[in-house]
């Protein structure tokens, strides 16, 4: 075998090791593309729970008498409040898995 052969193999093998390396790479890659948008759909999730929330309080609110809607008023903007952050965590995760 000549000197050229040889560093052909070295390089060859070389190259072989990277792009190993590189798949390796692109599984962990992928990998955690999919946990972050699991985790945003999670946020979601917890969103779509608040929106029910704030909904009911407003049913309330729309049904309650003159006296009491002023007492739930505390409610239905805690209820705004929680969707409101909840609503900009999923933003953030989204935005966050975006720029990866």
């Amino acid at each position: 075998m000549s000197v050229k052969d040889a560093y052909r193999q070295k390089i060859e093998a070389q190259l072989e090791e990277q792009s190993a390396r590189l798949a390796v790479l692109k599984a962990k890659a992928k990998q955690a593309v999919a946990d972050g948008k699991i985790m945003a759909y999670e946020e979601l999730g917890v969103a779509d729970e608040k929106i029910a929330a704030l909904k009911s309080k407003l049913k309330e609110l729309g049904s309650a008498s003159e006296g009491a809607w002023e007492t739930m008023k505390g409610g239905v903007e805690q209820a705004w409040n929680d969707l409101s952050e909840s609503c900009k965590k999923a933003a953030d995760k989204f935005k966050a898995k975006g720029e990866s």
